[in-house]
């Protein structure tokens, strides 16, 4: 696609440089106000990057993000499932504040049919308009900002350009991409390309020419890839690479294992989900090489992680999680834990690490913070920033405060979640019971503790049910249509059924022979 095609649609305002200075903080230069690009997948796991530990997938531009910064191995989405993460980050505050606890879209209170014992909560379906979001606040001091790929957080008057984005590139209510990861998209604010181009591929490129274009004036550019969200899409010279790149199971072995409610993917060896995590890392280096030609790369700041947990079960069961518990959906580390990366060449020393408890409410402050804007404490009530941390000092001890009164479609159970220090406290809503597990030891989760530590595990339920109530968390109520053996039966079939049914599936995706959907493939005009 010519650039001409990339730019021909979504106009900049413009700003003068006499307007820009009027709203800088007084005595700032114009011209050392760094830029912000950051860089948020959807459903990329906590060890879906070869820098993370993958000896399966390749991600060597993503890697060099960590490695040119501080890695946080401590990594935190405030939510198991995308709309709540996402609107942590555009307002600093965690779901039961804000009181978007689900993916927007889903079904809750008498609307959910599943035989299950509680109802899901109510929630709150689009950003609230009174919110001032991360981009309002950086246009507020002069920033001209970009938005390209996922949004998911409302309908059409809650879209990125209703909440501070000047330009947006492909962001609307669909949480997965309507006509797939390669032209045409069907997708109402990003125009088709040629037949067979990748979306990823697009989207990278449309922050790269955003780049190049506003490289004279301070930007925040956030590239919120649909990758690698379902539908699990790529070309056939990836499937073919990574098939014969699989590591081959044991003899006896199974990719899945039953934990509580599904299936569980355990091995790495998806060979039509390691292209799109090739795919999505080339379309990172394609960014990272825009701010390189632009000599920004010292000037920038680059922030990457993903929404939530990597799908080990449920959807497409596509990743692995292990050495985490779970995933996408679910309560435990592996449906919360994520690579969470910064790198800014001037203040931030590269290869660093820090073992800090962060999340994605964190980056509202610390990007007002690192662009020597004011903090907004009022707003991001939740978020803390993260700039002592970046420059090998501390911040308070806190605890960090999850709250998801639903479902998920890959498993989970309606859950609250406190987790102070190395404990980490399940709160769950169908029976009241509490599990406690000690993550400096047990990061897998396997030995809940609440029986050997009861004091602590007492006084972390009584810390976070005094906070949801505090923050008015809604929470589920009983389903008056609730019989137990409907459940049993429900769990019997998924249990016996799916789980031979999966088996067989993966294994054929990795037969020389295998034939996919067409759409696997993307275009044939391709000709890849």
């Amino acid at each position: 696609m010519t650039s001409r095609q990339f730019t021909a649609f979504g106009l900049v305002p413009f700003f003068s440089l006499l307007g820009l200075l009027s709203v800088a903080p007084a005595g700032f230069a114009q011209q050392s106000r760094p830029n912000v690009v950051l860089i948020l997948m959807d459903d990329m796991g906590a060890v879906d990057l070869s820098g993370e530990g993958s000896t399966f997938y390749r991600s060597p531009h993503i890697d060099r993000i960590a490695s040119e910064g501080m890695r946080f191995t401590n990594g935190y989405a405030t939510c198991c499932v995308c709309s709540p993460s996402r609107a942590s980050i555009q307002l600093g505050t965690f779901p039961a504040r804000n009181g978007i606890t689900d993916w927007i879209g889903a079904k809750s209170g008498m609307e959910w049919t599943r035989p299950y014992r509680v109802l899901p909560a109510d929630y709150v379906h689009a950003l609230p308009n009174d919110d001032v979001t991360l981009a309002e606040a950086l246009v507020e001091a002069g920033y001209r900002t970009f938005f390209a790929g996922k949004w998911h957080l409302g309908d059409r008057g809650s879209w990125p350009t209703d909440h501070g984005y000047q330009v947006n590139k492909g962001g609307h209510d669909r949480g997965s991409p309507p006509g797939g990861y390669f032209s045409p998209y069907n997708n109402p604010v990003l125009e088709n390309g040629p037949a067979g181009e990748s979306l990823p591929m697009r989207l990278a490129q449309e922050t790269a020419d955003y780049i190049t274009s506003n490289k004279d004036d301070p930007f925040f550019a956030m590239l919120s890839f649909y990758s690698v969200h379902g539908p699990v899409q790529t070309t056939k010279r990836l499937w073919e690479k990574y098939r014969k790149l699989a590591p081959e199971l044991p003899e006896g072995g199974q990719r899945f294992s039953i934990d509580r409610t599904l299936p569980v993917r355990q091995v790495q060896d998806h060979p039509v989900y390691a292209g799109m995590v090739e795919t999505v890392d080339d379309a990172v280096g394609v960014v990272l090489q825009a701010l390189e030609e632009n000599g920004l790369a010292d000037n920038t700041v680059v922030i990457f992680t993903s929404d939530n947990g990597g799908v080990s079960s449920g959807d497409a069961y596509s990743t692995c999680n292990l050495p985490f518990r779970g995933g996408k959906g679910r309560q435990w580390e592996g449906g919360i834990r994520e690579p969470f990366y910064i790198r800014y060449p001037r203040q931030v020393a590269a290869g660093s690490t820090c073992d800090v408890p962060v999340t994605g409410a964190d980056l509202y402050p610390t990007i007002l913070d690192l662009c020597g804007l004011p903090l907004r404490p009022e707003q991001h009530v939740d978020g803390v920033s993260l700039k002592p941390l970046l420059g090998g000092g501390q911040i308070a001890d806190r605890p960090l405060y999850w709250h998801y009164p639903h479902y998920g479609n890959q498993g989970g159970e309606p859950h609250a979640i406190i987790r102070q220090g190395e404990w980490k406290l399940i709160h769950y809503y169908e029976d009241g019971r509490n599990e406690l597990y000690q993550l400096d030891v047990d990061p897998g989760e396997r030995s809940d503790v609440s029986r050997t530590h009861p004091q602590h595990a007492s006084r972390l339920w009584k810390q976070l049910d005094g906070w949801l109530t505090d923050v008015g968390a809604k929470r589920p109520k009983p389903d008056p249509r609730y019989d137990p053996a409907k459940t049993d039966a429900w769990f019997e079939k998924i249990h016996s059924d799916t789980k031979d049914r999966l088996e067989k599936f993966h294994s054929q995706i990795l037969q020389e022979n295998w034939q996919p959907n067409e759409s696997w493939w993307g275009s044939l005009a391709t000709g890849d």
